[in-house]
């Protein structure tokens, strides 16, 4: 694989904003005049486009979604090659399930700095891109969960989170299966909306991931969580994610990951400032060989991490 054709100085700039731990304010900070940087071949404004401005209303945004697809057929083809052995927790999707338990965690850790308790039981969820279904049946077993809708435009790796879904009589209730995409979904009214709507191993595989982020704003309720979980644009995460991960161990399959869709934390806080969001929390997390997934401070700034914005 070769080296990743963004200058280093580039990405030195963006890593001086420090960000350490697990970080909130009160709101979003001040967009930068900085856009999203997108392949190579690609105009950057391009890949940043939104459907909408951020004082446009749903209505707006319903009739502009076909303006654009969050489905790549290469991204659909590749996953469609792992769905076989999604749920063999030593499979391809190995570094998924280790990381699951991480996710709810940083979900508990947002519910946590509200002044307003969420409730105990009734939740919903909206799972986008939810692969073979690993957080999406593990939120589903939740007692606090009402109900989880889970979208996927892979066929067959849909199949394989249907199929693993019927071994538990407890899930026929609570968590449904859709083979669609975000921008395919019907927006709901505010009661309808959902407390959790998770982009979690999504963003970075979508070209237009503002157009992404507006179009899933009206599905959150008010007093609800976008949370997602990415990789931060850097020689350090081109490193260990694309060459180490993918070319040397082995450990997670070739073609699995794009560095030029990798996104840094400050462009994503940057972009959803102004557009209806408050409580922005990060937190970077680190594989570690034998121990798993771990909570690292200021790994957000090279590597995995978790984000999440609360809707006003």
């Amino acid at each position: 694989m070769s080296a990743p054709s963004r200058p280093a100085g580039v990405l030195l700039r963006r890593l001086s904003k420090p960000n350490g731990r697990l970080l909130s304010s009160s709101t979003v900070p001040r967009a930068s005049s900085r856009v999203f940087p997108g392949p190579v071949a690609t105009s950057s404004a391009a890949r940043w486009n939104s459907t909408t401005t951020s004082s446009s209303t749903s209505s707006t945004s319903t009739s502009s979604s076909s303006n654009f697809s969050s489905v790549n057929p290469d991204e659909v083809s590749h996953f469609n090659e792992l769905a076989a052995d999604w749920w063999d927790p030593h499979g391809s999707s190995r570094l998924l399930h280790l990381m699951n338990p991480l996710r709810h965690d940083f979900i508990r850790a947002c519910h946590h700095t509200q002044a307003d308790p969420p409730p105990s039981n009734g939740l919903t969820y909206l799972d986008i891109g939810c692969g073979g279904g690993i957080f999406a049946e593990s939120a589903a077993r939740l007692p606090s969960t009402r109900s989880v809708t889970a979208i996927d435009p892979t066929p067959s790796v849909l199949a394989i989170a249907k199929a693993h879904a019927r071994k538990d009589p407890s899930l026929r209730n609570k968590l449904q299966y859709r083979q669609t995409s975000i921008e395919q979904l019907t927006i709901p009214t505010e009661e309808e909306a959902y407390d959790i709507v998770s982009l979690f191993e999504v963003i970075e595989h979508v070209d237009q991931p503002g157009a992404v982020l507006e179009r899933v704003r009206p599905f959150v309720k008010p007093g609800g969580w976008l949370v997602m979980s990415t990789i931060a644009r850097t020689w350090v995460s081109w490193f260990t994610t694309n060459f180490m991960a993918e070319d040397v161990l082995g450990i997670v399959p070739k073609g699995t990951h794009d560095w030029n869709k990798y996104l840094n934390e400050g462009e994503l806080r940057g972009f959803l400032a102004g557009r209806g969001w408050s409580s922005p929390m990060v937190q970077g997390v680190m594989y570690v060989p034998g121990l798993g997934w771990k909570e690292v401070q200021g790994s957000e700034r090279v590597g995995n991490y978790f984000f999440a914005v609360r809707k006003i």
